[in-house]
């Protein structure tokens, strides 16, 4: 990612757990979630980003591990 401006902010939207796509975006190959610093989210979108991704795992939308695959 190493982007400086917020993707969410760029595209006027806010993460949403049925958007996989998008949040898949934002996990690594082992299924966790990319440190704020490097997906250049804004701290208020990485807040509902985790959440969005916790909820989507919640819900079989995305995998925990990489060894989860769906």
């Amino acid at each position: 990612m190493n982007s400086t401006t917020c993707y969410f902010t760029q595209n006027n939207s806010k993460p949403d757990y049925k958007d996989v796509l998008i949040l898949r975006r934002f996990i690594n190959d082992r299924g966790k979630i990319i440190r704020q610093s490097i997906s250049g989210v804004t701290a208020e979108n990485q807040r509902l980003l985790t959440r969005a991704i916790k909820r989507a795992r919640y819900m079989a939308l995305l995998p925990y591990t990489d060894r989860h695959s769906l």
